[in-house]
């Protein structure tokens, strides 16, 4: 009887693990849905890298407990449409939480489907963590408690810019050209509302939007820049739209100032070279080249192991905030991981973070940068062995750049939980 008694109790641990799976150690996948061919590949495969860079560095130092965190790549070939046939594969292989940014359109889909998916399928629910989608939407009218957005908003982004632009008395005429889908119409609804609130003697002299990843040749909308006599242009181009851009500005000898959004990203710092120094801005989340260099640990790393520039923060950011929900709620599960992350508040590497409960709004300081060689003292780290990297002009804090929020959050009851 006794040993009877024995058995069963040395039995119990284990009947209870099996019973409550979150208390063993689980691999939590992610499934990145993003550009992994086509003309923006080569962006989708850095941001892929960063993330599994990242992850590596979480799990060795347990961040998430003894749970770790792994990514899997999924090939959205940069279309909404293909983006839902490879969300309906990530549900069909149990992944529960997803990641993507290359594109607002995608966001736009990817929300509605989850929403929708979410409603219907209690107990399977999917967490959706936007890295780099900044239609301002997302977190405004199309706010969703499944949706986390990591990255500063184009509004956000447009405040500090538009703040730091306004102190410059030589600026006098404004070109803005963009991309014709979702983030392109904001940018430029932005661009002309901060500049006329701010800056109400700044002429805009020109407004294109040209097809997203179609354009080739940008030589003939450079040559209206410059025919329009612009002394500034604002451009939320990414990727090979924003390489082409400048390098079709560097051909014909463009004397205006680029303000952009990703100035920073694969492709553009061997597009500008030595042209672009003292000429080209960025506005962004962080830069190596920051007041303590803080960073520069992860940029060496990440160098050294795929011959490539670490340059978006945001996957730091959302492995280091997905770790902590999961540790804090003592949960592998989306929706007690999603409570968690409402209202997280965290130093990273760009400083102060917090998850705004309100609208899953990251809030964080903006850097804005200038194309700079490399000098060994405030720009230490270039970008694709260039010469040439980014030198911090100013640091604005969030709350200079946060934006107010029409997000009507309906969240999963209590009994969800």
């Amino acid at each position: 009887m006794n040993k009877t008694i024995r058995m069963l109790t040395s039995a119990l641990p284990l009947a209870v693990a099996l019973a409550a799976p979150n208390a063993l150690a689980d691999v939590v996948k992610v499934a990145y849905i993003d550009t992994m061919s086509g003309a923006f590949a080569p962006i989708g495969q850095n941001l892929f890298n960063s993330y599994q860079y990242n992850a590596e560095l979480a799990n060795k130092q347990k961040l998430a407990g003894n749970h770790t965190i792994e990514f899997v790549a999924f090939d959205n070939k940069g279309s909404p449409q293909e983006s839902l046939n490879q969300l309906k594969n990530v549900i069909n292989q149990g992944i529960r939480y997803i990641a993507q940014g290359n594109g607002s359109g995608v966001a736009l889909a990817l929300v509605d489907a989850i929403n929708k998916h979410n409603e219907r399928n209690p107990g399977k629910e999917i967490v959706y963590f936007n890295n780099s989608a900044i239609d301002p939407d997302l977190t405004n009218s199309k706010c969703s408690f499944w949706h986390f957005r990591f990255d500063a908003n184009s509004d956000m982004k447009m405040e500090a810019l538009t703040t730091y632009l306004a102190k410059d008395q030589s600026v006098k005429k404004v070109y803005i050209i963009g991309q014709n889908y979702a983030h392109g119409h904001q940018f430029t609804r932005a661009a002309k509302e901060y500049l006329a609130r701010k800056r109400p003697d700044i002429e805009i002299v020109g407004d294109d939007l040209h097809p997203i990843a179609l354009v080739k040749d940008f030589s003939p909308y450079v040559a209206k820049i410059k025919a329009s006599g612009a002394d500034t242009v604002l451009t939320g181009n990414w990727g090979s739209d924003l390489a082409l851009l400048i390098k079709a500005a560097r051909d014909s000898d463009l004397k205006a100032d680029f303000y952009t959004y990703y100035g920073a990203t694969t492709g553009v710092p061997t597009a500008m070279g030595a042209a672009g120094a003292d000429r080209v801005k960025s506005v962004g989340n962080w830069n190596v080249n920051n007041e303590t260099f803080a960073g520069k640990e992860i940029v060496e790393g990440f160098k050294k192991k795929y011959k490539d520039d670490f340059y978006t923060t945001q996957t730091h950011s959302v492995v280091h905030f997905l770790s902590k929900a999961i540790k804090e709620s003592k949960s592998t599960d989306p929706v007690k991981v999603a409570f968690a992350l409402e209202g997280m508040k965290m130093k990273g590497l760009g400083g102060d973070m917090e998850m705004r409960k309100s609208d899953h709004q990251m809030q964080q300081p903006i850097y804005i940068t200038t194309w700079t060689k490399v000098n060994g003292k405030d720009v230490k780290y270039d970008q694709e062995n260039t010469g040439y990297g980014w030198k911090t002009n100013q640091k604005i804090e969030s709350f200079v750049a946060s934006q107010p929020t029409s997000c009507q959050m309906k969240r999963p009851s209590a009994a969800d939980l």
